[in-house]
């Protein structure tokens, strides 16, 4: 049954897998989900690619999942294609060839997650309480609560908010950083904390240029969550296109979510409308605001329409 479900939706699944892919900016993240290796009695590795839609742009939110049969970097080149914009992921070495320039005519450029950089100072101060973990929390925490202040600004405002108050704050940091290291034996923990951040840099702080770039990844991270406290309940797919399948279910009731919508109700709905449904008019079946579908509607022509 859920096999049927998940072919039938499909088609959903990949029209927002478009939509989302006209975005500017995006989330990327992954989470290993165990796979039925036929013949050998037990599991293998595979990974679900995430793909997250910025909040901070005028665009609809949309969460795309994305199984795939390793973590190999070339999953997400596949996935993203000729895409350009700024994307915001860790620091794992996969995603580090869509930065390159190297014989490359478009153009992704890198932004990293405040959010990491923090944990490693939090994890530090859990574990023995350190001075200069402290200190490092107490000045990121500013940046944070800029960004709460900023939440509901438009994207202008959010820009001139930054370049006088988070700028100042970063350069600040970036000082304290420098100098502490500098008087830091190599090696330890305290160290390592600082290295990670400084190493990543100009990605962290590339989003107080502007005012619609994110700080860090937890929109994304947020989303896995549901999918990884699952997987203690299904325990692994049957097989690769079992994993897709599923995917394709999870990313459609995970942006009726993000839209405020009923996942099973959605479901229910477009499940009685979908084998009627012409493919002209697709864009009404996804599960965004009613708002963003009357802005699909109105902006249908045939650049946008989709050919099925």
């Amino acid at each position: 049954m859920g096999g049927r479900i998940g072919v039938a939706l499909q088609p959903l699944a990949a029209r927002l897998a478009w939509h989302l892919l006209q975005g500017n900016t995006l989330h990327a993240d992954e989470t290993p989900v165990a796979q039925l290796d036929p013949g050998k009695g037990k599991t293998k590795k595979a990974y679900l690619w995430a793909y997250r839609s910025n909040d901070l742009e005028p665009v609809p939110r949309i969460i795309i999942f994305d199984y795939q049969s390793s973590r190999s970097g070339s999953h997400a080149r596949q996935f993203l294609g000729a895409w350009q914009g700024h994307l915001l992921v860790d620091d794992y070495v996969g995603y580090k060839a869509l930065f390159s320039t190297e014989g490359k005519t478009t153009t992704c450029i890198e932004l990293g997650c405040f959010a990491h950089a923090r944990r490693k100072f939090f994890d530090l101060h859990q574990a023995n309480n350190s001075p200069m973990a402290w200190e490092a929390l107490q000045r990121i925490g500013i940046l944070y609560a800029i960004e709460a202040e900023a939440k509901e600004f438009d994207i202008e405002t959010r820009r001139q908010l930054r370049q006088e108050q988070s700028q100042p704050v970063l350069d600040a940091l970036h000082a304290w950083l420098l100098n502490t290291r500098f008087n830091t034996a190599n090696g330890g923990a305290s160290a390592k904390a600082m290295d990670y951040t400084l190493k990543r840099w100009p990605a962290l702080v590339r989003y107080a240029e502007t005012g619609h770039l994110p700080i860090d990844n937890n929109p994304v991270e947020n989303s896995i969550r549901p999918i990884a406290l699952g997987k203690k309940n299904w325990l692994f797919t049957g097989s690769e296109r079992a994993g897709q399948r599923a995917a394709a279910i999870q990313t459609l009731l995970g942006t009726a979510k993000l839209n405020g919508l009923n996942p099973a109700e959605w479901l229910k709905d477009t499940l009685e409308k979908l084998l009627a449904w012409p493919n002209s008019r697709i864009d009404e079946l996804l599960p965004l605001t009613p708002e963003w579908i009357e802005t699909l509607k109105q902006n249908r022509s045939e650049k946008t329409m989709w050919s099925g």
